[in-house]
């Protein structure tokens, strides 16, 4: 695709240090497109143009000069609306943050702007980036590219329509329930979900601005058109940040394999405890098909682990989290309410009101369960390199945004399945800390996106980008939505 929105954030940079392009082109088509293009899909909701257009002109002035400024050399990029950025308005769609202007960028923003990206402004999110579904009273809804009766996926909603729609080079998201995974997924774009803890999390909103401790399970990561993208991305941001460059450095092992043949790949499309819509799996088993006929090693292998436990353990592990910014009048509610709770209710509600105040005592058995876990996938990626994973069991689901959240419901193989449902595919790869990379592999009857996840071995990210580069060869990956070339 030589059209300039589609062209990736790799060429782009290129292009523009070859002067085949200016990055001030390269800005204003974006502009034009989002001003064309955004409106029915909310995707992008604040812009920050004038700064831009400075920043262009200053990274063209220096091509001129001879002058490199690194890997992403002029190109324009939107922003995930949790991102502090100096001097622009972040609100992380929360109401109490609705007029928050930081000072300071984002560590992760810091580095993207070091590399030479040019900040065009920000996309939109769930509240507190609390939800698969992009809503928030401050912005609105953001619409699914491929049907606006459907959402984006969240939290990184509008990242991934403005990367699908050709709004943007690229995106910077963030994951701790599924929320670079599940986006990318329901847009038909490419995400990466990093190994926990390898990219700085200073800046991220949640939690509260000016927070100094990294908060588990949550990792920052790329949303691009291409996994060559991914991989640059991954190359600016990973590495050790503040104090901690005193002592240690990064060094990401390279991919385990180079020719595609020489993977030995894993499947776990299905399973009866979250069980795959018809069309999800049709799509990742004809994908699992068409790798195996091009020579690559695909069998079917799960670890020694069961989703249900796994979902428990990681649910315990995130809803303090999730809900650990409530006033204290609410928490208090929320520890009355689980006392009174039979012991053996373990339904959505009933999880929630127990796990947002769980004692520390309890989180420490969670904490080891969890360890054991990331021993069991040690074991199983000795002879495995990757496992393909569903994403989520249906595709982008109608827009829901009824309360309370536990009670909503989706549609999987025609029969009603508990919203929290989501969470069944995601938890593996975030609980164990696992990287995992998410790329386009078909689409339903309907034309919705597809994608498959690859999870790998802790700290192999280029191994799983390895993987999803060759998958895409094959299957062809990032495809526009109707409507937006």
């Amino acid at each position: 695709m030589s059209h300039i929105a589609f062209r990736s954030a790799t060429e782009l940079a290129d292009a523009i240090r070859r002067r085949e392009l200016s990055s001030r082109e390269v800005l204003d088509h974006y502009l034009a497109r989002i001003e064309r293009l955004n409106p029915p899909l909310n995707a992008v909701v604040t812009l920050d143009a004038e700064r831009a257009r400075r920043a262009a002109d200053a990274a063209d002035a220096a091509v001129a000069r001879k002058e490199t400024l690194g890997p992403l050399h002029g190109v324009p990029m939107t922003i995930k609306d949790t991102y502090e950025i100096a001097g622009l308005r972040t609100t992380c769609g929360f109401a109490a943050w609705s007029e928050h202007v930081p000072d300071d960028d984002a560590e992760a923003v810091r580095r993207l702007r070091d590399a030479g990206a040019v900040f065009i402004g920000k996309t939109n999110v769930p509240s507190l980036a609390s939800d698969w579904q992009t809503y928030n009273p401050i912005f609105g809804v953001t619409r699914n590219p491929w049907d606006r009766e459907r959402t984006t996926g969240g939290s990184s909603g509008g990242a991934a329509a403005a990367v699908a729609t050709g709004l943007t080079a690229m995106e910077l998201g963030s994951d701790i329930g599924g929320s670079i995974r599940v986006p990318s997924n329901w847009c038909g774009v490419c995400g990466h979900k990093p190994t926990w803890g390898i990219v700085p999390q200073r800046g991220h909103l949640p939690p509260p601005p000016g927070t100094l401790a990294d908060t588990d399970l949550g990792v920052m990561g790329p949303i691009a058109r291409s996994v060559e993208d991914l991989g640059l991305a991954l190359d600016v941001l990973a590495g050790p940040d503040g104090h901690q460059t005193a002592g240690w450095r990064l060094e990401l092992p390279p991919a385990r394999r180079t020719a595609r043949r020489d993977f030995r790949l894993a499947t776990w499309l299905d399973d009866p405890t979250y069980p795959v819509d018809a069309q999800v799996r049709t799509c990742l088993e004809t994908a699992g098909d068409a790798l195996r006929k091009d020579g690559v090693g695909v069998r079917e292998a799960r670890p020694e682990v069961e989703l249900p436990s796994l979902v428990r353990t990681y649910q315990q592990l995130l809803y303090p989290i999730l809900l650990g910014m409530m006033p204290q009048e609410n928490f208090d509610g929320f520890a009355a309410l689980a006392a009174t709770l039979a012991p053996d209710d373990d339904g959505p509600l009933a999880r929630s009101l127990r796990f947002a105040t769980l004692r520390h005592r309890d989180w420490l058995f969670a904490h080891e369960e969890r360890e054991r876990v990331r021993a069991k996938m040690a074991t199983f990626f000795r002879d495995v390199d990757a496992l393909l994973m569903p994403v989520t069991a249906v595709p982008a689901i109608p827009h829901d945004h009824s309360e309370p959240f536990t009670d909503r419901t989706i549609q999987v193989n025609g029969s009603n399945r508990d919203y929290t449902d989501l969470f069944g595919w995601i938890t593996l790869a975030t609980l164990a800390y696992l990287p995992a990379t998410v790329v386009p592999v078909g689409r339903t009857r309907g034309g919705l996106p597809v994608g498959v996840q690859i999870v790998g071995p802790y700290l192999e990210d280029h191994t799983t980008l390895a993987v999803a580069r060759h998958v895409t060869d094959v299957l062809g990956g990032f495809s526009p939505p109707p409507g937006a070339e």
